[in-house]
C-alpha cells in the first residue's frame, strides 16, 4: 500500500469517499477543474470539517433541502467572525446533505490566494477569488455559488456591532437575474462569537497589507452555529433602473434578517 492510500484509509471514511464520488463535477483527466478544484482533496477537506462541524462548532442546520439540486444557484449569506468559518460550515451543511448532495464555491476575499499555499489549498476545496468574472463562469457552469455580499466589511466587524448587518453591494442581484440563478439566503449565527474583536489596528493591517488586524484572543471559540437556509428567492431578467435593483437587494437582505433573528431566539445559550 502506497503512503496515499493508507494516509487516505486512516483519514478519509469509505462512506465519505463514496459520497463525494456519486457527486459529479466536471475535472479533467488530471483531477482538476480549471479552477483548481480536486476531488481528492475535498475528501481530506470534509473529513476535517466534519469534525469542526459536529464536534466543536456543533452546528444545527435548518432547509438546506431549499438549495435546489441542480443548476446555478447564488447562497447569499451575512458575514462574520475574521474567519470564514462561515464559509466553510454553509458549505459542508450542502456537501454532506444525504439527498442531493452539491460541492458549492465560495468566493474568497483577495487576501488569502496571496498567502504561499493557502490559494492553492482553497482552490483544491472549491473556493475561488471572489469577483465578479469568476462567480459568472461559476454560475454559467451550473454551480451553486457562496457569496457574502458585505465582504470584509462583515467578517471584520467588531463585537459590538455583531449581528447588525452591513451594506451589501448589488453585483449579486446583476449576477443573479443574468443567470437566472435563484438567490437562497442564509441567516448565520454563532460565527460572531468564534473570535469575538474589540479593535481593529488600521494601520498596521495597511503596513501588513492584510484586510483589518483585529484585537481579539487568539483562539477560535467554540460558540455554537445555527444555519438557518431560507426559501429560494426568484428575480427576473428585465431590464430595470439600478434603484430597483437595489429594492431587490434590499429584500434578500431583509430575509437575511429575518433569519438570523430566528437563530437567535433558538439559541439557548452561546457554547
Amino acid at each position: 500500500m502506497s503512503l496515499a492510500s493508507f494516509l487516505k484509509s486512516r483519514l478519509v471514511p469509505a462512506e465519505l469517499d463514496q459520497h463525494i464520488n456519486r457527486i459529479r463535477k466536471p475535472i479533467g483527466s488530471l483531477g482538476y477543474d480549471p479552477w483548481g478544484y480536486n476531488n481528492e482533496a475535498m475528501k481530506y477537506g470534509l473529513s476535517l470539517t466534519k469534525q469542526i462541524y459536529e464536534k466543536y462548532f456543533r452546528v444545527q442546520a435548518h432547509g438546506v433541502e431549499n438549495i435546489p439540486a441542480e443548476g446555478p444557484v447564488l447562497i447569499i449569506a451575512n458575514h462574520s467572525g475574521q474567519l470564514p468559518i462561515d464559509g466553510l460550515l454553509i458549505g459542508y451543511a450542502l456537501a454532506s446533505r444525504e439527498k442531493d448532495a452539491r460541492i458549492p464555491r465560495a468566493m474568497i476575499e483577495r487576501f488569502f490566494p496571496t498567502v504561499p499555499w493557502l490559494g492553492n489549498l482553497l482552490n483544491e476545496v472549491g473556493a475561488v477569488l471572489g469577483d465578479p468574472v469568476n462567480c459568472a463562469k461559476m454560475l454559467a457552469n451550473d454551480e451553486a455559488v457562496i457569496v457574502f455580499p458585505e465582504g470584509i466589511r462583515g467578517s471584520g466587524k467588531l463585537y459590538h456591532d455583531r449581528y447588525q448587518l452591513k451594506r451589501f453591494g448589488n453585483g449579486f442581484m446583476h449576477l443573479a437575474m443574468k443567470y437566472k440563478a435563484p438567490i437562497v439566503p442564509v441567516g448565520v449565527v454563532g460565527c460572531e462569537e468564534t473570535i469575538p474583536a474589540i479593535a481593529n489596528i488600521k494601520p498596521l493591517a495597511k503596513a501588513l497589507g492584510i484586510p483589518y488586524a483585529p484585537v481579539a484572543m487568539p483562539v477560535v471559540l467554540p460558540a455554537k452555529v445555527h444555519l438557518n437556509f431560507g426559501a429560494p428567492m426568484y428575480f427576473d431578467d428585465l431590464e430595470i433602473p439600478e434603484e430597483q435593483v437595489t429594492e431587490r437587494v434590499e429584500k434578500v437582505k431583509a430575509e437575511i434578517s429575518r433569519l438570523i433573528d430566528k437563530g437567535l431566539s433558538e439559541r439557548k445559550k452561546l457554547f
